[in-house]
C-alpha cells in the first residue's frame, strides 16, 4: 500500500496504474485502515480528485469511493476533508463522476455523525436539491440513496427533515415516486422510501399533506393495483411497500379533512388485489396491508361498510392464521368494523366471521386471543344473535379455560357474564384505533 502511494505522489509514468491497483487494495477492511494512516495518503487523493486530468479524477474518486464503504467510523471521518470537494463535483462533469460522488458521500453519511455534521453547515441539502431536475436516471438513483441515508439519522427528524422540507425536494420526490411505475426507475424506490421516513419523523406531515401527498400516494397506488400482473415482478415490493407505509401513517394524522379526501371504496379494492399479488412471493406484505386498513377502517365508517358490501371480509378472514401480527391485525379490523355499531355487528354475523374466531381462541397466544376476545364483546354487544349461536357451538368452555390465564382472566368472566345476560354485561376495556406505521 505504502508503495501504490509513493508511486502516484511521485507521479511516475505509471501513476494511473498505481492509482488502479491502490483501488483494487481499497475493497479489503484491514487496508482501509492502513491507508488512512498513512501519512499525506487522503490529501493526495484530494490533490488527485482535484486536479485537471479526468481520467485521474475518476481514479481518485473511484478510490476514495472504496474508501466510503467502510464500517469503520474512523475512515469516514479520515475522508472529511474531501467532503466539500465531492459536493462542489456533484454540479458538473460527467453523468459516472457525479454518481460516483453521490454514492461515495452516502456511503459516508451512514457511517459518521462527524461527516453528517460537516455536510449540513456545507449546504448538502442545497446542492441535492439542485440536482433532483437532472435528466439522468442514473444520478436521480445516487441522490435518493444520499437522501434516504440522512433522513434514517438519528438527528434527522429535529435537524434534517425541517431542511428537506424548506427546500424543493418534497415536490419533485412525490413527481418521481408517482411517475415511478412507468418508468421502472430506481430513483422512484429510493425516493419512496425518502418521502416514508420523512413521515415517520411526525415533523412533517402537515407539510406533506399540505402538497396534497395523501391524493398523490392515493392515485399511485390505485395505479398500482390495477397494472400489477398476477405473478409481479421482482422488485416491484420496493415501490409498493413504502407506499403502503406512508398512506398508513398519513391517515393516521388527526389532521381536519384528511379523512374525507379518500373516501374511495376503489382504495379498498386496490389493496386487496396488491394483497393477492404478493403475498405467495413475499408473505410480509400481508402484514403491510392489514396496517393500512387498520388505519382505513379506524373511525371511518364508510370503509367499515364498504369492506362489507363489497364481499371482501372472505379474503380478510382467510389472512387470520397467515402469522401472529397477521392474525392481531385482522382481528383489530374486524374490531374496528363491530365498533360501528348492531348493523355492521348483524352483517359481521351473517358472513360468519364467529366460526373463524373460535380456532383462534384456544390458541397459545395471549395477545391474540385478547383481540379475539375484544371482538367477541363487541359481537355480543350489538348482536344477541352472535351471542346464542356462540353458546350453541360450545363457545363457553373455551372462555372457562381462559379464566385461569392472569392477563385474560377478567376478560374472560365478563362475556361469560354478558352470555348469560346476554343484554347487557360489563365493559371491557377499548381496543386501540388507528396505528402509526412502521418507522
Amino acid at each position: 500500500v505504502l508503495q501504490l502511494l509513493r508511486g502516484v505522489q511521485r507521479g511516475s509514468e505509471d501513476r494511473k496504474g498505481s492509482l488502479s491497483r491502490l483501488r483494487w487494495a481499497l475493497q479489503n477492511k484491514e487496508t482501509q485502515q492502513k491507508f488512512v494512516r498513512l501519512d499525506g495518503s487522503i490529501r493526495t487523493l484530494t490533490g488527485l480528485l482535484t486536479s485537471s486530468l479526468a481520467d485521474m479524477q475518476m481514479e481518485a474518486a473511484r478510490c476514495l469511493h472504496e474508501l466510503s464503504h467502510s464500517s469503520d467510523p474512523a475512515v469516514a471521518e479520515a475522508c472529511l476533508p474531501v467532503t466539500s470537494y465531492l459536493l462542489t463535483y456533484l454540479s458538473g462533469h460527467s453523468v459516472e463522476f457525479t454518481e460516483l460522488c453521490l454514492y461515495t458521500l452516502g456511503n459516508l453519511v451512514v457511517e459518521s455523525e462527524a461527516v453528517r455534521r460537516q455536510l449540513l453547515p456545507q449546504g448538502i441539502i442545497p446542492v441535492l436539491a439542485s440536482c433532483i431536475q437532472s435528466p439522468h436516471q442514473a444520478v436521480l438513483e445516487g441522490l435518493g440513496y444520499v437522501l434516504s441515508q440522512l433522513l434514517q439519522a438519528k438527528e434527522a427528524p429535529a435537524e434534517i427533515v425541517p431542511l428537506v422540507m424548506d427546500s424543493v425536494l418534497p415536490q419533485h420526490m412525490l413527481r418521481l415516486v408517482c411517475s415511478g411505475l412507468k418508468a421502472g426507475t430506481g430513483a422512484a424506490v429510493e425516493f419512496a422510501w425518502c418521502l416514508h421516513y420523512i413521515v415517520c419523523s411526525h415533523t412533517a406531515n402537515a407539510a406533506l399533506l399540505s402538497l396534497g401527498a395523501l391524493p398523490a400516494l392515493v392515485s399511485l397506488f390505485l395505479e398500482m393495483a390495477s397494472e400489477i400482473p398476477q405473478d409481479a415482478p421482482e422488485g416491484l415490493e420496493l415501490l409498493v411497500c413504502p407506499v403502503l407505509r406512508c398512506l398508513s401513517n398519513l391517515l393516521a394524522e388527526e389532521e381536519t379533512g384528511c379523512h374525507l379526501q379518500v373516501q374511495d371504496e376503489r382504495l379498498l379494492v386496490a389493496l386487496f388485489l396488491i394483497l393477492q399479488s404478493f403475498l405467495q412471493q413475499h408473505p410480509f406484505m400481508a402484514q403491510e396491508c392489514l396496517w393500512l386498513l387498520n388505519n382505513l377502517t379506524a373511525d371511518k365508517p364508510f370503509f367499515c361498510w364498504a369492506l362489507l358490501s363489497l364481499d371482501l371480509l372472505p379474503a380478510l378472514l382467510q389472512l387470520l392464521p397467515r402469522s401472529q401480527m397477521a392474525g392481531v391485525l385482522v382481528l383489530t379490523v374486524l374490531c374496528n368494523i363491530a365498533e360501528k355499531g348492531p348493523a355492521y355487528c348483524q352483517q359481521l354475523h351473517q358472513q360468519q366471521a364467529l366460526p373463524l374466531l373460535l380456532p383462534t381462541l384456544i390458541l397459545p397466544d395471549p395477545q391474540l386471543v385478547g383481540q379475539c376476545l375484544e371482538l367477541l364483546h363487541l359481537l355480543f354487544l350489538h348482536c344477541p344473535e352472535a351471542a346464542a349461536d356462540f353458546l350453541k357451538q360450545d363457545g363457553h368452555r373455551v372462555l372457562e379455560r381462559h379464566q385461569g390465564t392472569p392477563e385474560l382472566q377478567e376478560r374472560a368472566r365478563a362475556l361469560l357474564d354478558m352470555l348469560g345476560q346476554p343484554r347487557g354485561g360489563t365493559a371491557l376495556s377499548p381496543y386501540h384505533p388507528a396505528l402509526s406505521a412502521f418507522s
